[in-house]
């Protein structure tokens, strides 16, 4: 059948051989922009490989979910992209595709639903397995895209069978990335194919050299997934064998891997040395006896289906869009300076999410996919943590699961990912989901943290929202790729793609904790730096509930950092119903105005358990004969300086209790923001007291070296109010 299908179709072999020429002539005039300077940054083209753009071409539609590497550019021509956006991304011109913001490595195009281009190896993976698993949840919800890529409620065709595809070198394949697609495929029996492309060189390196295993096809095989190898030296044969494997998805049978054997004419990038590699002759060789391109004009010219002079005339044709697309790069203009910061968040650091309009398609989805004794369970289990929230008895785990499940019932394409999920987790933050919303919203993961994450971002990118919960937030590290990109992912696509993930955990170092170093991290601190991240830390169920729901219903990247021995023990009450802001401190106690005449105020900057350790002991500072303004930084950001600066305005003098380390902590932005633009308001030098750089130990006798606590604060309120410092 594949074969009649491509064989005897002279039309289909015209179309795939105006892919392979466009592959190569696309690439082939990159080259020459990035010789001329006119392309920068790293650039990695595809010469050699056609008959992977040819079969994407041929077999895969425009609503299926691509995910590419960073040597992309011909994947995307081949789903449907314009040339001319391609190539003026690669200018760095407003008209690409990304409006300059990505380049080479970062295509992205929504309309063709073509999402990356993703730079680090193998990331792509659980990104894809998330948008796969997004095409399942729209046949269980029974919504669909409309013409602004929104979701509706309109159920997908019954003849849906939309798929994700993946796009990984045979040496990205050996990252452990793979196993964990495979399992989470097999078990969801997710509709993606991973598609291999074998050039033999992990970068440079000859992958038999790192690699037991060079047969990826075979290594599903664990998990019951299929998997078929062809020869990409001829793009028919990968054409017909790849659309049988595309087709097996399609059915419905579950995920599979094709593997693609191909030479890579060109190193790496343009700038690598191959010469100097040993890999001159190799280069020469291939491009000699193994051009996919070569093979099918005297394939079928061998065999009457085409003459010379037609294939010169498809070559023409396809060279002159080309060269139309680099006229069109070239004349466009370069992106506004100001564009710069406009992608740094989709939703603006002050917006009030208590005005965001729930779907209207709501009720109507919940009753199609919530049964009555399931809704009734869930609206028992909400009322009564209401109830404990007007008695102000409830936790700031409980406040956090209440706030999701409202969220979840507000809006159902919001989705759950978390380890222990079905048993609540370590504080009940998930409790109840699962049972609710079902596996294909509430989802038990594995335990590794950069695989759920990875998914909850392809879920993101496709008109879901999903929350993340971590058990503990320092196994977040397991996630720093995921959680980096998800960062850059709407200044990357050029405001395309909106990332509306949230991640929410339990974390921080309270004073003897006696967890060691491992789960007393400061990973706070190490996601600061993260572009495009709004950071929120919560020592109150409160402020946690308040906060979840804002971060829920915000389009961007959120993490909510709570205190892990706090999520118990500290109770309260909750202004229900109400979204709090993610660019706010709050102001918890204020100094009286008699300390503040005197010269005795102080200003207290902290956050998680620095909270609680800091109300222990302010009667203590009082009996002292000072006092305190205590401002939460629960927006650590944005940082809010217009709360800092006015309590600086009335005491002149700020400590900073901070859970992180001297070097690279929280305290130190805080501070150099202080010192940077508060420096006027100063009597005296801020103090930061923050962990030490050593790592936490076990034993309290040396951990009161390393974690500050509230008689460090005693003291360096003392200090700084008697000119001690």
């Amino acid at each position: 059948m594949y074969d009649g299908e491509v064989e005897n179709s002279k039309e289909t072999l015209i179309k795939l051989y105006k892919a392979l020429q466009m592959a190569r002539g696309f690439e082939n005039a990159c080259n020459q922009q990035y010789m001329q300077g006119k392309i920068r940054g790293f650039m990695h083209l595809d010469n050699g490989q056609e008959s992977i753009p040819g079969l994407v071409d041929y077999a895969i539609k425009k609503g299926d979910k691509k995910y590419s590497y960073y040597r992309e550019h011909t994947h995307a021509i081949a789903s449907g992209v314009d040339p001319g956006p391609v190539m003026a991304e690669l200018f760095m011109k407003e008209t690409g595709t990304c409006k300059g913001a990505g380049g080479s490595m970062h295509i992205f195009d929504k309309a063709t639903y073509f999402q990356g281009g993703w730079a680090l190896v193998s990331e792509q993976l659980p990104y894809a397995a998330g948008a796969a698993k997004s095409i399942l949840m729209d046949r269980a919800l029974g919504v669909s895209d409309n013409e602004n890529f929104q979701k509706q409620d309109v159920a997908p065709p019954a003849d849906d069978d939309r798929i994700s595809i993946v796009f990984v070198g045979e040496g990205g394949a050996q990252n452990g990335r793979t196993a964990e697609l495979l399992n989470s495929a097999a078990k969801d029996n997710l509709p993606i194919l991973l598609l291999v492309i074998d050039n033999g060189r992990a970068i440079n390196t000859y992958t038999g050299d790192v690699a037991t295993n060079g047969s990826v096809f075979d290594q599903g095989k664990h998990y019951g997934v299929p998997g078929l190898q062809v020869d990409g030296y001829d793009a028919a044969d990968v054409a017909k064998g790849g659309k049988a494997v595309i087709d097996y998805v399609r059915s419905g049978k579950g995920p599979a891997i094709l593997q693609v054997h191909t030479y890579r004419f060109n190193g790496h990038s343009p700038a690598d040395p191959e010469h100097e590699r040993g890999r001159k002759d190799e280069k020469a060789w291939a491009r000699a006896e193994q051009d996919p391109i070569k093979k099918f004009e005297d394939k079928y010219m061998a065999k009457g289906v085409f003459t010379e002079d037609e294939l010169k005339e498809f070559k023409k044709e396809i060279l002159a869009e080309v060269k139309a697309a680099v006229k069109f790069a070239d004349e466009s203009p370069m992106p506004p300076m100001e564009l710069a910061k406009e992608l740094e968040y989709p939703d603006a650091p002050d917006t009030d999410y208590n005005l965001r309009p729930a779907p209207a398609f709501a009720d109507a989805v919940n009753a199609r996919t919530i049964s009555p004794e399931q809704m009734e369970t869930v609206q028992a289990h909400i009322a009564a943590l209401r109830e404990k929230a007007i008695a102000g008895d409830i936790s700031i785990g409980d406040a956090i699961n209440l706030a999701i499940h409202e969220e979840m019932l507000r809006d159902p394409t919001t989705t759950i990912h978390a380890e222990d999920l079905q048993a609540g987790s370590s504080y009940d933050i998930p409790k109840l989901t699962q049972q609710t919303y079902g596996k294909i919203r509430a989802a038990d993961e594995i335990i590794d943290e950069g695989h759920f994450i990875g998914k909850a971002l392809g879920e993101g990118m496709n008109g879901y929202r999903p929350i993340v919960e971590l058990m503990n937030t320092n196994f977040g590290i397991f996630g720093m790729a995921e959680i980096s990109s998800a960062g850059n992912t709407y200044a990357t696509t050029g405001g395309q793609f909106d990332m509306p993930m949230t991640i929410v955990g339990a974390g921080g170092t309270a004073p003897n904790q006696a967890l060691g170093a491992e789960h007393s991290q400061p990973f706070h601190a190490y996601v600061m730096g993260i572009p495009g991240l709004k950071i929120c830390s919560a020592a109150s169920p409160d402020a946690a509930y308040g906060i979840t729901k804002s971060m829920i219903r915000d389009n961007g990247p959120c993490f909510l950092f709570a205190p892990v021995k706090m999520m118990k023990e500290a109770k309260g009450t909750l202004e229900l119903d109400k979204c709090a802001p993610l660019n706010k401190c709050a102001l918890l106690h204020e100094a009286s105005a008699e300390s503040v005449a005197a010269g005795n105020a102080v200003t207290v900057l902290t956050y998680l358990h620095g909270v609680k350790e800091a109300q222990m002991v302010i009667d203590e500072i009082k009996e002292e004969g000072f006092d305190i303004d205590l401002i939460e930084l629960r927006s650590l950001k944005p940082l809010d300086m217009d709360t800092i600066r006015k309590s600086l305005e009335r005491t002149n003098k700020v400590a900073i209790l901070d859970e992180s380390t001297k070097s690279g902590g929280i305290g130190a932005t805080v501070s150099a923001r202080i010192s940077e633009e508060c420096f006027d308001l100063l009597d005296a030098p801020v103090r930061r007291l923050c962990m030490d750089d050593a790592p936490v130990p076990y034993a309290s006798t040396m951990e009161v070296a390393v974690v500050k606590r509230g008689s460090d604060l005693v003291q360096g309120v003392f200090d700084l109010a008697t000119g001690q410092y």
